[in-house]
This record gives C-alpha cells, sequence and structure tokens, in this order.
C-alpha cells in the first residue's frame, strides 16, 4: 500500500520535478520538445479541404416527407395523408391477426435467423408465384417464370430496372401519368430512360383509353410498358376486362414487353384472384413479362420489406455450349438478377417472407390464406 501511495503523489509532482535532469516545462527543452509534436502527421494544424462543401441539400421525398413532418406537428389534431397504411385508433399500424398468428407458429417452431440464399426463401418465392399467377399455371408448371425476392416493391422494381439497364440497353420504360410517386426515381437512379403515356383524363374523371393506347402505339418497338395490375397508384382507375385485351393487343403489336408493378392484391376489388387477373391474361398470351409484387400493403408488412421480381421468360429452351446442355431461360434471367442483388444488398431479409409462406401456402397448418381472405 505505501508503495502504491509513492506512485500516486510521484505521479501527481509538477512534471519539472517528476522528470529531472530530461525536461523541464520552464526550459527551452520544452519550447524543443513542442517543436517535435507539431511535426507529429497526428497533430497537424493545416487546414483541411471540405471535401463534402459542394453536396447541396435534398429536397424533401414527396410522400415520406409527409410523414416526417407529421411526425414533428406538435399539434393534437394532426392527421397523416402521406404513406397510406391501415391505422388503429391510436394511430399505430395494425397488425392482422394473421399475421400475428403466423409469428406465432414461427416462434413455436424456434426458427433460426440464418442467412437466406440471395434469391431468398424458397417457399416464399413458390407461393408468391402461385399467388400471382395461380397455382397449377402453365407457366408455373413448365417452370419459365424466374422468382426472386426483393425489397418489398420498391426493392424489386429497382432489381428490375438494373436488369433493363444491363441488357437492353438503351431501352424505354413508358410509365403512366400520373403514376407512383417513386417509379421516376427507380427508373432514373438506374439510368433507364421514361417517358409518360396519358390514363388520367381530369375531364371524365376517368381512364384516357384513347390516349394511352395512342401513347402506346406511338412508343419505339420493343419499350417496357409499366402497367399498375390493379388498384392503379394514384388514381384508384383500373382498365376494364374488355380494355385490358386492347391493351394487351397493342403491346403485342409493337413486340414491347410488359411489366407489372402489382403493391395492392386482393385491395381492388377484394379479391386475390380477379385482382391478378390482367397479370395472367397476359401470361396466358404466352407474352415474355415482367412484375413486381409486394405486400406492405395487402399483409400490412410494412416494415418487413417483403416483395418480389417475376420474370416470365419464353417457353423456348436455349443450348448453351458445345455439350448441348439444355439450360432453360428463366435460370439465366434468374442468374442475373442474383448477379445483380448480390452486391447490392446481399441477401433478403427472411421474417417477412416466412410470414407471407405461412399465410399464403394452402398447405400450411395454419389455414392462412382462408383466414387473409
Amino acid at each position: 500500500m505505501a508503495s502504491t501511495m509513492l506512485s500516486l503523489v510521484s505521479a501527481a509532482l509538477p512534471l519539472q520535478e517528476n522528470h529531472k535532469g530530461k525536461m523541464n516545462l520552464g526550459s527551452s527543452d520544452c519550447s524543443s520538445f513542442l517543436r517535435k509534436e507539431k511535426r507529429n502527421p497526428f497533430m497537424k494544424t493545416k487546414s483541411i479541404p471540405l471535401r463534402f462543401e459542394g453536396v447541396t441539400m435534398a429536397p424533401p421525398d414527396p410522400i415520406l416527407g409527409v410523414s416526417e413532418a407529421f411526425r414533428a406537428d406538435n399539434s393534437e389534431m394532426k392527421l397523416n395523408l402521406g404513406v397510406g397504411a391501415y391505422r388503429t385508433e391510436e394511430l399505430q399500424p395494425y397488425v392482422l391477426n394473421v399475421v400475428k398468428k403466423a409469428e406465432n407458429l414461427m416462434l413455436e417452431r424456434g426458427e433460426n435467423k440464418e442467412y437466406l440464399p440471395i434469391e431468398g426463401l424458397a417457399a416464399f418465392n413458390k407461393v408468391t408465384a402461385e399467388l400471382l399467377f395461380g397455382a397449377g399455371n402453365p407457366v408455373i408448371e413448365q417452370q419459365r417464370v424466374a422468382t426472386v425476392q426483393g425489397l418489398s416493391g420498391t426493392g424489386s422494381l429497382r432489381l428490375a430496372a438494373a436488369l433493363i439497364e444491363r441488357y437492353f440497353p438503351g431501352a424505354k420504360v413508358l410509365i403512366s401519368s400520373p403514376t407512383w410517386g417513386n417509379h421516376k426515381n427507380i427508373f432514373n437512379d438506374a439510368r433507364v430512360p421514361w417517358s409518360e403515356y396519358r390514363y388520367y383524363d381530369p375531364k371524365t374523371v376517368g381512364l384516357d383509353f384513347d390516349g394511352m393506347i395512342s401513347d402506346i402505339k406511338a412508343a419505339p418497338e420493343g419499350s417496357f410498358v409499366l402497367l399498375h395490375g390493379c388498384a392503379h397508384n394514384p388514381t384508384g382507375i383500373d382498365p376494364t376486362p374488355e380494355q385490358w385485351e386492347k391493351i394487351a393487343d397493342v403491346i403485342q403489336e409493337k413486340n414491347h414487353i410488359p411489366f407489372f408493378d402489382v403493391a395492392y392484391q386482393g385491395f381492388a376489388s377484394g379479391s386475390l384472384d380477379a385482382d391478378a387477373s390482367s397479370v395472367r391474361l397476359f401470361a396466358a398470351r404466352g407474352m415474355e413479362l415482367l412484375v413486381a409484387q409486394s405486400y406492405s400493403k395487402n399483409l400490412g408488412l410494412y416494415a418487413e420489406r417483403i416483395g418480389a421480381i417475376n420474370v416470365v421468360c419464353s417457353s423456348a429452351d436455349a443450348a448453351q455450349g458445345t455439350t448441348k446442355q439444355i439450360c432453360s431461360s428463366d435460370l439465366w434471367v434468374k442468374s442475373q438478377l442474383k448477379r445483380i442483388a448480390r452486391p447490392m444488398y446481399s441477401n433478403p431479409p427472411i421474417h417477412g417472407a416466412r410470414i407471407v409462406a405461412n399465410v399464403v401456402d394452402p398447405l400450411s397448418s395454419m389455414n392462412g390464406k382462408r383466414r387473409w381472405n
């Protein structure tokens, strides 16, 4: 203890006494020491260039910015008109009972958090394609659908946009006027050119069908036509079955590629099958198409970021290499989607995928699809 106290006292003595003969704070040796310290690369006083000075403030997102303003507002009378979500009386997102049941089932099973493959959860990819096209649809039976789990609708659209940019250079995407606020951002970020086709007619407060058809016809051959599968955002106006037939006719005539965004399956008519009829119509014609899906709205899985990109390929197989190995084009497309996803986010989250798989799978013990409907 005594030696410890001596050490503490010694440490507390003025520096010039503690290091006699070595350095005196008042001596010229101190100045020499400081000059040496100035030469220390970690103590440079040279001004640092402001490399990010030219970065300007980005404007708030027109949709999510409303939610940010809502959270910052202290008024008791405030109402959030930004992101569309089912809410409780306490303004919290409403969690569907079937989702709670699926999560309880997952807890009972004690499922782990292992990394998913790049393409996502196999059980999810299977049921989401079947929900979209219908179980037993020839495109599924013939294994012509390449399905990759994406980060909800936005991430799935972004994967598709990267695929277009990489393998269809210069191809244009036609977008409805108006459309969901993030569509243009996605294609701009992927460096995919886009233009608009007429959709909403303010005079009739309905669909400008003639204008839509005219603009699709006028587009360069081989363009991608972005269509809202149901519950058009933001107008809520959908083509009739007869109009969908005509739209498909024109897209086929012009050799365009239909690209569906299906974010509200089940919301427009109350029927999951009826709301997928537009997609199934195009698939039944043997057309190649892309379909992005989201479960943010119809299952209320807003924060889970669960969705998928589906690419329906032609029925013809392609010979590859000198060994004449047969490889269907859907496998090639899936391999490239995985290649794009790997450096973008590596692999998707598992929790939401398991929820959807449990709810949608008709063989699930919880019979979730019936409860969901």
